[in-house]
């Protein structure tokens, strides 16, 4: 089959379901990078600043831009693991630094983890996702979540309840806190076994065309691939491939609230 598009908003190729036994979704599954949520102007080394001053010890006198200088190496040999499919929680890097250079501080690990994060970026909702969100949850169509992500699953749904407090996301998955990531299977299998439901009831949508739209796919949900065109710090369009497998392609949260309407 070409890559033709069949419709404004859709495009067929060799995948799990074709166009035509599209169906409303019993639940719709969100990534949240760029998705429900961005980070514009993402710095470390404000988080590392706001930090510092919660220092007790730092034994080599070491200033918050060696510090970033520092866990900056550190994250770049982690990204190997990632890269081959692994996730590294945020406690086991901060733990490791921390004790590698003798730092101590006077709030604990989680508390660490939320003023690093906090200040790393100010964070707001993608454009109408709660309008979105809104829709669903007066149609009944239950919500969830799954991210490739570093922080801890307590920090991640601390934010989403900031961010969306009248979500009703039954569950919400980061990947630190079971050392996969997308596209691995067993990540989206993990949903399903959560909400009690068949891959054919569900749809996931997502910035990343791999992770997110060939993932999904790959073990029988409908992907949705949001393609909104506000920039993203790290998203490098130009290495990106069209997925290999049916999927929505949308900008705009509008586009799926129309599509599902039409169903």
């Amino acid at each position: 089959m070409d890559n033709a598009a069949v419709s404004n908003n859709s495009l067929v190729r060799t995948g799990c379901r074709t166009a035509s036994k599209m169906k409303i979704p019993q639940m719709i599954i969100f990534d949240y990078g760029h998705t429900l949520a961005h980070e514009p102007d993402f710095n470390t080394l404000k988080g590392e600043t706001a930090l510092y001053q919660y220092i007790t010890a730092n034994p080599r006198n070491l200033t918050p831009a060696e510090l970033n200088e520092f866990a900056a190496s550190l994250f770049k040999e982690l990204d190997t693991a990632r890269k081959n499919g692994f996730e590294i929680h945020e406690y086991q890097a901060l733990r490791l630094k921390n004790e590698y250079l003798g730092l101590q501080y006077s709030v604990s690990m989680e508390e660490a983890e939320r003023i690093f994060w906090d200040n790393t970026s100010y964070v707001a909702i993608m454009p109408e996702t709660d309008k979105m969100l809104d829709f669903l949850n007066a149609r009944n169509i239950r919500t969830a979540v799954i991210s490739n992500i570093g922080w801890s699953g307590k920090a991640l749904t601390d934010r989403l309840n900031r961010l969306l407090p009248e979500h009703r996301f039954e569950f919400i998955i980061a990947s630190s806190e079971y050392t996969i990531r997308k596209p691995n299977r067993m990540i989206f299998e993990l949903a399903l076994h959560k909400a009690g439901l068949s891959a054919d009831d569900v749809w996931y949508c997502g910035d990343n065309p791999q992770a997110d739209v060939e993932g999904a796919a790959g073990i029988g949900i409908f992907p949705v691939w949001y393609d909104n065109a506000l920039e993203c710090s790290y998203r490098d369009k130009s290495k990106e491939t069209e997925p290999d497998c049916e999927y929505l392609h949308i900008h705009e949260w509008n586009e799926m609230i129309e599509k599902l309407e039409t169903l």
